[in-house]
């Protein structure tokens, strides 16, 4: 009888990614399935997430947070205009740009549309805590690596902003630091989407 080191093997690597795919999959489905009850494309609810977790974004960078074009961009926020919730406003301190923010009804959506991943958090809290952890200390490095290679817009993440300080306490519970908020953190407390990201210099990110 066969056993398992006769099978031929996939890389590690591979396999991986092909479960990577069958979540991105399942996103991309969960996204088409609770949007079309809004009448919403996952698109324009990506966008009115973007403008929720950072108000005043300019169309340029809704369009480069998603990896879309920008006429794609521009497309999903005139929809969400007619809808009436978005308004354009010209910036206070440039009044030829042109900034975006929700409505109170668009906020509403907006956070709805937030919670379209949550099938998937709920998935993830079956974990172990530890192993919760090591997941995302390693999205945090794929992310990183796919970052420098172009093959995805840059996050707002601790891997790479200027104020991340990773084990600067080393054999403790809290190895990290923050410097914008002075405090020490662990894996579990890393970010993604951090709204007070400043991408370091080149040459100069301090990374996992």
């Amino acid at each position: 009888m066969p056993i398992a080191t006769d099978l031929p093997q996939t890389p590690l690597s591979r396999r991986l990614a092909i479960g990577f795919s069958k979540i991105s999959i399942a996103l991309r489905h969960r996204a088409w399935q609770e949007g079309s009850a809004r009448d919403l494309t996952p698109t324009q609810g990506q966008a009115l997430v973007s403008i929720h977790r950072q108000a005043g974004i300019s169309l340029a960078a809704v369009a480069a947070g998603l990896g879309v074009r920008a006429s794609t961009a521009s497309e999903a926020i005139s929809v969400l205009v007619r809808k009436g919730w978005v308004e354009k406003r010209r910036s206070l301190e440039d009044r030829r740009t042109l900034e975006l923010h929700l409505t109170t009804e668009g906020s509403q959506e907006a956070t709805r549309a937030e919670g379209w991943p949550e099938f998937l958090a709920s998935a993830i809290e079956t974990l172990p805590p530890e192993e919760a952890e090591t997941l995302m200390k390693a999205l945090q490095r794929m992310i990183r690596e796919l970052q420098q290679r172009g093959e995805i817009p840059v996050a707002r993440m601790c891997n790479g902003c200027t104020f991340f300080r990773p084990f600067s306490h080393p054999e403790t519970a809290l190895p990290h630091h923050c410097a914008f908020v002075d405090t020490a953190f662990g894996n579990a407390d890393l970010r993604l989407d951090c709204p007070d990201h400043q991408p370091a210099a080149e040459g100069q990110a301090l990374t996992l």
